[in-house]
């Protein structure tokens, strides 16, 4: 499972020439994996074809186009949760605090919730802690896989992917409120630039309810995670 869990986030990641040359290989990695489900081999062998067989100027369009002109389609978790609210800031510090109590450091300039980076700190994770993660993320994880699919999108394969690695059914209410907001045309730039005019993210937080101490990081980040109306 952390092999596949692995993929999925280079996968999820901006294609890069090194990532395309390598599909083939990771095809063969795949296939060799015992430790996943057949549901979750035979979407990442799908995956990793088109990554095999398309130009990858094509890729990187097709992958700008959807995860960062669309913005039902974030690869952001608490963006599907929170937007781009006060309590996004918050949570972000509980999830950043988790990774660094795990040994796990960021040396990136990416946001925590970043799903490619979350997927590499579930890969370093014990099994069952990876699955309840990712299980707690479900409603998200489907919502996602129901737009891709829509779009008729090959993307929609790392999520039936995630999806069935976390053996877990999502919430109905919750995959219905988050596929209920207003998608958004891509296309109409203008448009696009009224979405995204939205309040920055603030770190940190005031002292007592909001206070990030080391005892309650996993319950925050799990409530957030679990319930987008959670604030």
């Amino acid at each position: 499972m952390r092999v596949a869990l692995k993929i999925t986030s280079l996968l999820l990641s901006y294609p890069d020439a090194e990532m395309k040359r390598e599909a083939g290989n990771l095809i063969k990695v795949v296939e060799d994996d015992q430790s996943i489900t057949d549901t979750a081999r035979t979407a990442l062998i799908r995956l990793l074809k088109q990554f095999e067989e398309r130009d990858l100027m094509d890729l990187q369009e097709r992958y700008v186009f959807l995860f960062d002109r669309t913005r039902t389609l974030s690869l952001h978790l608490f963006e599907h949760v929170h937007g781009e609210s006060r309590e996004r800031g918050q949570a972000l510090v509980d999830l950043m605090a988790t990774y660094e109590r795990a040994g796990f450091y960021i040396d990136t300039e990416e946001l925590p919730d970043f799903l490619p980076l979350f997927l590499e700190f579930l890969s370093q994770a014990p099994e069952d802690e990876a699955k309840d993660f990712l299980s707690q993320i479900a409603h998200i994880l489907t919502a996602l896989q129901e737009r891709l699919k829509k779009r008729g999108s090959a993307y929609q394969n790392a999520f039936i992917a995630l999806l069935s690695l976390a053996r877990a059914k999502p919430e109905a209410a919750l995959v219905r409120e988050l596929l209920d907001r207003p998608e958004h045309d891509p296309d109409d730039l203008e448009a696009l630039d009224n979405v995204w005019e939205e309040e920055a993210v603030t770190f940190g937080g005031g002292a007592g309810e909001n206070a990030c101490g080391p005892d309650r990081i996993d319950r925050r980040m799990r409530a957030h995670m679990r319930d987008p109306r959670n604030p």
